[in-house]
């Protein structure tokens, strides 16, 4: 997908920030999501994945993704094995968006991976991947911006902003997100761990 140039689309005056095919090809998600899919009950996680499929996304097995979820562009979505994208989030996926094995998209959370250049007098939009790494967790309204990692068990707190990439196991919080520690987990020893 490419996003056209601001200058001779003249975006910045009313003009096409995407192709006609692309927004034809978004305009057909947006109706197939909400009759087919946003009005679901929350147990019917097989058949969301199943349409985010047919439109192009990749989605791992045991995936759960709510039907008021907000997926900007399917083919740019990767979501690994039992990962959740939870109610009312938002996946702004203008490049890719992934998120790996065991990773969690809690309510109302904002994944976005475009902004537009401030100092371009066109406002060139520019898009830039999003990961959330295995076992990391985007917590309740949190935001995560263009090109930004979260690294494996890191955690963005509630309502925090991510604008860089957070490391593995930390957790932060706050807007901008600063760390607030580290995390580490603790295991059952009556739970096998290499069922993973």
């Amino acid at each position: 997908m490419k996003i056209l140039d601001a200058k001779s689309a003249r975006s910045h005056e009313g003009g096409p920030t995407y192709s006609l095919g692309n927004r034809a090809f978004r305009a057909t998600w947006i109706v197939v999501w909400k009759t087919c899919a946003s009005w679901t009950p929350p147990a019917m996680h097989k058949w969301r994945r199943f349409l985010l499929r047919l439109f192009g996304a990749q989605i791992g097995p045991g995936a759960a993704i709510y039907g008021n979820v907000k997926v900007w562009y399917p083919p740019h979505l990767v979501v690994g094995r039992q990962a959740i994208i939870g109610p009312g989030a938002t996946i702004y996926n203008v490049e890719t968006i992934t998120l790996e094995d065991f990773a969690i998209v809690s309510q109302g959370a904002n994944l976005c991976s475009a902004s537009h250049d401030v100092e371009d007098i066109y406002f060139q939009t520019f898009a830039r991947p999003i990961t959330v790494g295995r076992r990391a967790w985007v917590a309740a309204e949190a935001f995560v911006g263009p090109g930004v990692s979260l690294g494996e068990g890191a955690i963005l707190g509630a309502r925090g902003c991510a604008f860089r990439d957070l490391p593995p196991w930390t957790i932060h919080g706050g807007n901008p997100a600063r760390l607030l520690k580290h995390r580490s987990l603790r295991f059952d020893d009556d739970l096998p761990r290499a069922a993973e």
